[in-house]
């Protein structure tokens, strides 16, 4: 009929009669008298301080806890953060809460959540909690990128790089990331025919960066395909309205054409234009050999052309040369000597001579 209860100092027991909590029982040994089984005592260590019980509302109203125990009692619009020992424990939903005091350190700050987004000193520890994600939407924007935050369905702010945290029940939080760094968008593999009817497939390569995120996520639902979708049309527009000839020789015009039409488009979607180039040019297999033949002809005729001015040239100059020796016995004399000279260093020279009078005439050349 007795029933001996033992409470160490880190202890409080918790007694009840016939199920209804009729109060605390100090440290110590007890005996309790446990006739047909109406009266109970649960143990509860101050170690763990938050005290779990079904009647914890009866014994918050009793009066009992005073200097003993901390209530917290959190509205639906609150919400708690608890630290035990200097570090981060847990988050608290609403509710009525207690715990005991003077075995733990326990700081409990209570915050509410009409502002959605949670803003904290030690927010990186807080949604590393067991608890926090039950009750916090925890994002993080990456390095170099941009966050576009909406709250409801309605833009609420641009979120710079860093770690963001949103209370699930205040509002439905969505982020969504954008990158600020140059991007690339190939348009390639595009069929277009030329105005005198010359089918070519063309890539072309468009660099852009994110100027205005929020007009990037709210004017289209890809905003990369809307600007591939653009330029695909205007690169059709101007290559139509050219003929293969004016195409070739213009590649530079039709840039600065294209350049000018998307960045318009481009602005009305967030982005700006840094550049826009077209990569290849692939024509039709008979049209490539036809073209290689026209380039073949116009080389051959230029250098036919080169050939015949440099023989024009050569044939003027030996006629001024010859003029010139014919007007001035002495240079005529000098050249003689000039070619005696080359024979003579080419090896020996024999001459051999006939009548006098030509003998006369090399000896008073030499």
């Amino acid at each position: 009929m007795f029933k001996k209860i033992h409470i160490r100092s880190y202890e409080v027991g918790l007694k009840f009669r016939d199920g209804e909590f009729v109060g605390l029982v100090a440290p110590g040994k007890h005996f309790m008298f446990t006739r047909f089984g109406k009266v109970r005592v649960d143990v509860a260590s101050k170690r763990d301080p938050w005290i779990d019980s079904e009647q914890l509302d009866v014994i918050v109203k009793s009066g009992v806890l005073a200097g003993k125990a901390e209530v917290v009692d959190l509205k639906d619009d609150q919400r708690a953060l608890v630290w035990i020992d200097g570090r981060f424990s847990r988050v608290l939903g609403p509710g009525l809460y207690a715990y005991w005091i003077g075995v733990r350190d326990v700081r409990v700050e209570v915050v509410t959540i009409e502002d959605a987004r949670l803003q904290h000193k030690d927010l990186a520890s807080i949604v590393r909690g067991s608890d926090a994600v039950r009750f916090l939407d925890v994002c993080k924007v990456q390095r170099d990128h941009v966050g576009v935050l909406f709250l409801d369905g309605r833009f609420a702010d641009e979120l710079a790089p860093g770690l963001y945290a949103f209370w699930k029940d205040a509002a439905d939080a969505r982020v969504v990331e954008l990158d600020l760094r140059e991007s690339q968008v190939d348009v390639s593999g595009q069929e277009i025919m030329t105005a005198d009817k010359v089918t070519l497939r063309m890539n072309a390569i468009i660099t852009y960066v994110v100027k205005d995120a929020r007009r990037a996520i709210s004017a289209s639902t890809d905003v990369r395909q809307s600007l591939y979708r653009e330029t695909q049309l205007a690169l059709r527009g101007a290559i139509g309205a050219r003929d293969l000839d004016a195409f070739l020789a213009g590649k530079d015009d039709l840039v600065e054409e294209l350049e000018a039409s998307i960045r318009d488009r481009a602005s009305s979607l967030g982005l700006e234009v840094a550049s826009v180039g077209i990569r290849d040019v692939i024509l039709p297999g008979d049209m490539k050999d036809l073209m290689n033949k026209v380039t073949e002809a116009k080389k051959a005729a230029e250098a036919n052309l080169i050939s015949r001015r440099e023989e024009t040239a050569a044939m003027r100059s030996q006629a001024n040369t010859a003029k010139l020796l014919a007007d001035n016995p002495t240079l005529m004399r000098l050249r003689e000597l000039e070619v005696l000279e080359k024979i003579a260093l080419a090896g020996n020279m024999n001459i051999v001579l006939g009548e006098k009078g030509l003998a006369d005439r090399v000896v008073n050349l030499l």
